[in-house]
Parts: structure tokens; sequence; C-alpha cells
């Protein structure tokens, strides 16, 4: 598979990435806990078919010492007993969040109060700042047709 693109060497490609890698770097610093950050980005990439983005997020994850086993387990996380209930109150946000357009009201009101339960005001900022990254992201990748495999942990920085 070859990109449609070299959108990564494009010069608008390049300011508008800037941008969007400023609000991710300020998501990763947020108090919204690393693993759940990944973990959302995984499902989320997973949902839009992003291999590009999935093969990233799990190397970074694997790499900051996530075990195989939930990595392998994150498309499949309600059967799954090796997540907390802050994290699947997170995954399944991220679930709906991505999948805006196939549920009619968006956000139940449910999973919302779910999350609520489980994090602050600025995580669930964090929380949902972080699916509109991703998804930005997830887009730019699945329409450029972006290869995935050869991602490095720590490779953008």
């Amino acid at each position: 598979m070859e990109p449609r693109l070299d959108y990564f060497g494009n010069p608008l490609a390049g300011k508008v990435l800037r941008h969007i890698n400023s609000a991710s770097k300020l998501l990763a610093d947020s108090s919204l806990p690393i693993t759940i950050q990944e973990l959302v980005k995984i499902r989320a990439s997973q949902i839009n078919g992003c291999g590009f983005c999935t093969d990233m997020h799990t190397k970074d994850a694997a790499e900051a010492g996530e075990s195989a086993q939930r990595l392998n387990l994150v498309a499949a996380w309600r059967e799954a007993k090796v997540f907390t209930e802050a994290e699947r109150a997170a995954l399944e946000l991220a679930e709906q969040g991505t999948r805006i357009a196939d549920a009619a009201g968006g956000v139940t009101d449910e999973a919302w109060a779910d999350a609520a339960k489980h994090f602050d005001e600025e995580q669930l900022v964090a929380l949902i700042s972080l699916l509109g990254v991703i998804n930005a992201y997830n887009r730019i990748n699945v329409i450029n047709q972006q290869p995935a495999g050869d991602y490095q942990p720590g490779q953008f920085g």
C-alpha cells in the first residue's frame, strides 16, 4: 500500500499537523492517565480502520509497559476481565464518541454518567478533546491510505 500523497512531507500539512500535535501534547500532559489515553486512541483507531494510528499507539503503549494481553483485548474490551471500571467507561465513551454517525443521539446520558463517575471535569475535557484529536488523525491517515507497520516508538517526538 502506498499513500495517496506525501502528506507528512507537504508544507501545508506540516502546518496543520503542528497545531494538531500541539493539542495532542497538551492532552498528554493533562491529568487523564496515560494508560487511558492510549487505550482510547487504540480503540478509536480500530473503529476507524486506521492501521497507521493503531500501529503507533499499540507500540507506544507497549513501550510504556502495557501488557500484550491488554493490547490484544482492546477490541473486545466488553468481554475481557483485564480492564478497570474507569477504563471501561473511557472505552465506552470512545466508542460512542467515535461512532456518532451510527448513533442517532450521539453519546448516551448513561455513557456520560458512567465516565463522570470516574473522571473529574478536567479529565472529561481531556477525554472529549482526545477523541476529537485521534479521530482527526484517523481521518487524515485513512483518507490518505497511510500505510501501517513501520512506526517506531517515539518516532514523532
